[in-house]
């Protein structure tokens, strides 16, 4: 693991800090694993989606107005 180079503090509200609590219990991880690891998904969502908006309208020229077009032609 890369040495840590900051800390961030975040405030939970008791519904969501319960859950991240009972999710640490069930899965053996620690908080700072849980939240670490939602947000690289999160970032990685935020730029999937950038990727989507800048490739969209190559896609649309070429005919691909679906997500549902794009997997029969790969298929």
């Amino acid at each position: 693991m890369s040495y840590m180079k900051s800390t961030l503090t975040i405030r939970l509200d008791k519904r969501l800090e319960k859950e991240l609590d009972r999710v640490c219990a069930e899965s053996g991880k620690s908080r700072s694993e849980l939240v670490r690891d939602a947000l690289r998904r999160q970032l990685f969502l935020v730029r999937l989606e950038k990727l989507r908006e800048l490739t969209l309208p190559y896609g649309e020229a070429a005919g691909f107005l679906t997500d549902e077009d794009v997997f029969r032609r790969i298929s």
